[in-house]
């Protein structure tokens, strides 16, 4: 192990150390008599932007410059991988059974995948490539795991603890990023590549639906469900909306 891996793992041994995880908000799961249906189809009208990646490390895993899409946008101006959820829910239907533990992969200098949403709790961190990758999560400005990965096929089981967006950086290659939002209920989607997106089984009433993008930020609505019903929405995202709330840790 070289010395600028030692440095990192005690690093990351010390933020662990420090790391004060809260309770989540309990949500009560039971039957649910007469649900409705929340479908839509989540859109962005404007220019999608890119962002030019120049590797300076590891070019023959990282590859040479390319260009990123900040936001996957379809010719009808569907947007793909847009989480949809709906807030300050406290009681309703089931958890889906997990079919396989969440996981984000440092891959040729990628994260795999760079946009997921999954229920509070655990998540493994793993590593692909055969070099160091120092992955580092926040809740805002808040560190909540920061690990040394030196091994191919490495993996390290995390805890995100609280609901709400975690980023993901590479300490060692500074353009990864990747985002992860974590859920308090079982109430929540994320888009195809048509846009499209459904939320099933929710009690009759009003709630507040959340359509979030890391491009643009949240769109927030108050839709309401009716029993036995699908309430149809069209969402758009625009740019510059206003930061993601909710167990930040700001």
């Amino acid at each position: 192990m070289t010395g600028l891996a030692m440095k990192w793992l005690i690093g990351a041994s010390m933020v662990a150390a420090v790391a004060t995880p809260l309770p989540a908000p309990a949500y009560e799961a039971g039957p649910v008599a007469g649900g409705g249906s929340i479908t839509g189809k989540v859109v962005f009208n404007g220019p999608p932007g890119t962002r030019k990646v120049i590797p300076t490390k590891d070019i023959e895993v990282c590859g040479g410059p390319y260009e990123e899409t900040l936001i996957q946008v379809g010719p009808d101006k569907a947007v793909q991988n847009a989480v949809v959820y709906l807030a300050d829910i406290a009681k309703g239907k089931a958890w889906p059974a997990d079919a396989k533990k969440p996981e984000i992969d440092n891959k040729k200098c990628k994260f795999e995948p760079n946009i997921q949403v999954i229920r509070v709790g655990g998540l493994d961190v793993v590593n692909s490539d055969p070099m160091l990758h120092n992955t580092h999560g926040y809740y805002g400005k808040r560190t909540v795991f920061n690990l040394a990965l030196p091994n191919q096929g490495q993996r390290i089981p995390v805890e995100l603890p609280r609901p709400g967006e975690v980023r993901i950086d590479c300490d060692a290659h500074g353009w990864m990023e990747a985002f992860i939002y974590v859920a308090d209920n079982p109430y929540y989607a994320i888009t195809g590549a048509d846009g499209k997106f459904t939320i099933s089984d929710v009690p009759a009433g009003n709630y507040k639906l959340l359509a979030y993008h890391p491009f643009t930020g949240p769109n927030e609505q108050t839709v309401t469900v009716a029993a036995g019903k699908p309430s149809d929405l069209n969402i758009e995202l625009k740019k510059g909306a206003a930061s993601m709330q909710g167990g930040s840790g700001k």
